[in-house]
């Protein structure tokens, strides 16, 4: 089978390729499965990078989340048959043409949901909703986020309403508020104007903000903080503009801010089984009821990874950049 490989750390443009290797066969308990479409995460890319919490060894595949095809089944598996269409995120290596998945984590998929939809189900939108749970905020509180034009940013302005919590988003860009407000994503604000703190308290009506959300790093962090009241959270999330934040030391202290990293794996790995199926039935019954929308913004065949990779940092996408075999 073909698959996208990489010899060494790097990046993604520079160092994937394609390459032919042995289609894997399922042990006890997995599934082999024929792929459909892979979304490119941020988190994929920072482990081509190997600036990530995972580190494979080399040479690797890489890839962390599909829709695909059951084409084979391994010992002891049931409820789940050949030919049936799943999704599946938290695997590796899903960037080729097979990739083998615990059975367990395999995730039928409604006939009527498109590829598009269904390879972008679980990573994202299950990362948000576990953040949005770790929070622990209460009804009608204020939350802040840079990144608002992002993937993770988009699902949390549009699952934190229907719980009754309130988000400001900040965007670098003029153009990213209107390209949101096509998507019925309001309270956003532009930091490219030099009056963006005065937007943003007109945004919120003054009103205490209790936690922010730090996707990009850099100054970025240090405009999350300033807008944050006494007592609140900065969570960070991400860095897209590297590993190194800029933060003011007078607002950590004379506002009692706590700083938290948040890593999807290991949050979702502390959550209890119940608590991890009610989450993904609330984000389910979300994405049935149009609440939340997955956007896809290109889809690349793996010969065109390189540049797919380089599509992902595009100022103003607006949806995934996804890859088929």
């Amino acid at each position: 089978m073909r698959a996208v490989t990489q010899q060494t750390f790097g990046e993604p443009w520079d160092v994937l390729d394609v390459e032919d290797v042995p289609t894997p066969d399922p042990g006890a308990g997995e599934a082999r499965v024929r792929t459909l479409l892979s979304p490119i995460h941020n988190h994929d890319l920072w482990t081509i990078r190997g600036s990530y919490g995972f580190k494979p060894e080399l040479p690797a595949r890489t890839g962390s989340e599909a829709v695909g095809v059951i084409d084979a089944l391994g010992e002891g598996v049931e409820n789940l048959t050949v030919g049936q269409r799943v999704a599946t995120g938290g695997v590796f290596g899903a960037w080729a043409e097979y990739f083998i998945a615990p059975a367990a984590g395999l995730i039928p998929v409604d006939q009527d949901a498109a590829d598009e939809v269904a390879a972008q189900l679980v990573s994202m939108p299950f990362s948000t909703i576990a953040l949005l749970d770790w929070l622990d905020l209460d009804e009608g509180d204020w939350i802040i986020q840079n990144a608002a034009n992002g993937a993770v940013g988009r699902m949390l302005a549009q699952l934190a309403p229907t719980r009754g919590i309130n988000v400001l988003g900040l965007v670098r860009r003029d153009e990213g508020v209107a390209e949101l407000d096509a998507q019925g994503i309001t309270g956003v604000v532009s930091t490219e104007s030099a009056e963006w703190q005065d937007r943003v308290a007109e945004v919120t009506g003054g009103a205490k903000i209790v936690a922010g959300i730090d996707s990009v790093g850099g100054e970025a962090s240090n405009q999350v903080l300033s807008q944050l009241g006494e007592d609140a959270t900065l969570v960070i999330f991400g860095a897209m503009a590297g590993g190194t934040m800029a933060l003011n030391s007078g607002a950590i202290i004379f506002k009692n801010v706590t700083i938290k990293g948040f890593w999807g794996s290991r949050v979702m790995g502390d959550l209890a089984p119940q608590r991890r199926g009610e989450l993904f039935t609330e984000l389910l019954t979300r994405v049935a009821d149009g609440t939340l929308s997955l956007t896809a913004e290109a889809t690349y065949a793996f010969d065109q990874v390189r540049e797919a990779a380089q599509a992902n940092f595009v100022p103003g996408r607006r949806g995934k950049i996804l890859l088929r075999p």
